[in-house]
């Protein structure tokens, strides 16, 4: 049995994420000790670090969820399981593509400015915005 401190030294996962997982019901409620400590089993532990690394690979709560329940039902089709990731996969992506375009127009904006002079010349300054945004003197 495991105290939540050697779970969360074990796994890296910190102890009030441990409890919002326990929470959102991603780790089944831990045995109590008659002081009221929680106690986790070596089961506990290991789905600790399966959900830790669904965390990692940016899988949401409600993704996790859906995974344990089809790892619980060892007969479910693998189907379902791949199509939960395919749609992570999908996603994970999409956010590549925002960033490569952000990334780019950050380049842009970035070799397009003379690095000196004065700020009402700043490139960087008039590519963010259309006017001016100090409409008083500071």
């Amino acid at each position: 049995m495991f105290s939540i401190g050697t779970l969360s030294d074990r796994t890296g996962v910190k102890i009030p994420t441990i409890r919002y997982y326990e929470g959102k019901g991603l780790l089944p409620p831990p045995e109590r000790t008659a002081g009221n400590q929680r106690r986790y089993t070596q089961a506990g532990l290991e789905q600790l670090g399966f959900v830790k690394h669904a965390r990692d690979l940016g899988f949401s709560i409600e993704a996790i969820k859906s995974l344990i329940t089809l790892q619980c039902h060892p007969e479910s089709d693998c189907a379902r399981a791949n199509k939960i990731a395919e749609t992570q996969l999908y996603e994970v992506r999409a956010k590549i593509a925002r960033l490569q375009r952000l990334e780019t127009e950050l380049a842009r904006i970035v070799n397009k400015c003379s690095k000196n002079g004065r700020t009402e010349d700043c490139y960087v300054l008039a590519s963010l915005a259309d006017h001016n945004l100090c409409t008083t003197a500071h």
